[in-house]
């Protein structure tokens, strides 16, 4: 019998799922571990984290974790595969735009900001002899999308690998699955919000191996000066991507995979549809008007009230 617990942590709703109830106590332990763990590692509000000392080394190469060497690797490697599109030197201009601080905490300015396009992922130095990155001085990583992503891959693996059952393991909009699924699979209701309730406009798929991406223009949004602000930054730019997209969802062999695919369509706009397509990936696209195309053998029903297929 499926069975779920519900709890926060790094700014987001967390939910585990196990397709044994007897398993739960267990995975959601080692979940709540996984989370506390990359937390310290990877989060640029915390100022005794491995990042913030990172980016706030003088373009020294600054001795870290295993597992933060290892976030630093992956959101590399999302660039890469993204053509730098996901691009982890990002976080002077999520800092210029405003989002410094836990969502909850933003404030509202009057001051417009202006953008500058960031440094770039090759800046990134990643030593493994060593276990040391460098940045240089002034570039502040942010590893938000992929350190997430990961957590919920490795936390999946690792519960499943603990209690024998399958797992459910969902961050915000990352979702990732490991262990043998529940007949039918995992059903998830996709939505431009996680918090949303179930009668909100959305689709519901199941999955039942890798991971699903959600990313959206929609919510995570304020406002500064005379912009509207959200939390996907176009490197190419510096400031939040101009998008007719409000929300795209991808299923991928990993939750890695599917949040990079997801936010690099939201900053291509226009050209999301083929560059999924490109990749052969299963997509959701949802514009500023409701309208939904689905990619790739995304299922097509399932959809409810407020969307409808372009």
């Amino acid at each position: 019998m499926v069975s779920m617990a519900s709890s926060r942590a790094l700014g987001t709703g967390v939910r585990v799922g196990v397709s044994d109830d007897a398993a739960l106590e267990i995975a959601d332990r080692v979940v709540a571990g996984w989370l506390r763990d990359i937390d310290i590692a990877c989060s640029r509000f915390r100022d005794d984290s491995e990042i913030w000392r990172v980016n706030r080394g003088g373009g020294a190469p600054v001795v870290v974790s295993p597992l933060c060497l290892l976030a630093v690797r992956t959101a590399l490697q999302v660039a890469a595969s993204t053509d730098g599109l996901v691009d982890p030197t990002v976080g002077a201009s999520m800092e210029r735009i405003g989002y410094d601080r836990d969502f909850a905490a933003i404030v509202e300015g009057d001051e417009t900001p202006r953008g500058s396009a960031a440094t770039g992922w090759r800046s990134v130095e990643v030593d493994e002899r060593s276990g040391t990155v460098r940045v240089p001085d002034g570039v502040h990583l942010d590893l938000g999308a992929s350190a997430k992503a990961l957590a919920a891959d490795r936390a999946a693996q690792d519960a499943a690998a603990a209690t024998g059952v399958g797992v459910l393991v969902s961050l915000g909009g990352d979702i990732a699955v490991a262990g043998p699924a529940p007949e039918g699979g995992w059903v998830i209701r996709v939505t431009d919000d996680h918090d949303a309730p179930l009668d909100a406009p959305g689709q519901t798929v199941s999955i039942s191996a890798g991971g699903l991406a959600t990313s959206s223009t929609a919510v995570r949004r304020w406002r500064r000066g005379q912009m509207q602000m959200h939390h996907i930054v176009d490197p190419r730019t510096g400031l939040p991507a101009v998008t007719r997209l409000r929300t795209v969802s991808v299923v991928a062999a990993s939750c890695v995979d599917a949040n990079a695919a997801s936010t690099a369509a939201i900053i291509l706009g226009d050209g999301a549809a083929a560059w999924l397509s490109a990749r052969e990936l299963p997509a959701r696209i949802v514009d500023t008007a409701g309208h939904v195309d689905h990619l790739g053998g995304w299922p097509q029903d399932g959809e409810t009230a407020g969307s409808r297929d372009a």
